[in-house]
C-alpha cells in the first residue's frame, strides 16, 4: 500500500476482521486500515466520504454492544472486532483475510 494515502501513525494496533486478526495503522480511518491489509479496498468502488454506504460495517469494542458504521467515518480502535462487512468490502478482503492468522492465535 501507500502509506502516504494514511494519516500520520507511530504504531500498528491490533483488529479483529471476522475472527481473524490483523495489525493496521493507528490514528487512520478504517477503511484505510482495511487498505493497509488488502491493497484490493483501492480497488472498490468506494466513496470515501459516507454517501455510498458500500463499506458499511458492524462492529463490537470491548465491553460494548454491536454498532453498524461507515467505514470511511470512524477511525479503527485496538480491540475494535468487525463482525460483519458490506459485501464489497468483504469481496475486497477475501483474499488478504483467507491469509491473516485466527483471532485467538498467537505467533
Amino acid at each position: 500500500m501507500d502509506t502516504a494515502l494514511l494519516d500520520p501513525f507511530e504504531k500498528l494496533i491490533r483488529i479483529e476482521i471476522l475472527g481473524r486478526r490483523a495489525d493496521v495503522p493507528e490514528n487512520n480511518i478504517l477503511l484505510r486500515q482495511l487498505q493497509y491489509v488488502s491493497d484490493e479496498i483501492g480497488m472498490g468502488r468506494y466513496c470515501w466520504n459516507g454517501e455510498c454506504r458500500y463499506c458499511e460495517v458492524r462492529y463490537t469494542l470491548p465491553g460494548g454492544a454491536e454498532q453498524s458504521v461507515l467505514a470511511c467515518l470512524i477511525r479503527g480502535t485496538e480491540g475494535m472486532k468487525l463482525t460483519k462487512l458490506a459485501p464489497d468490502v468483504k469481496y475486497n478482503l477475501s483474499e488478504a483475510l483467507s491469509a491473516l492468522p485466527p483471532a485467538g492465535e498467537e505467533t
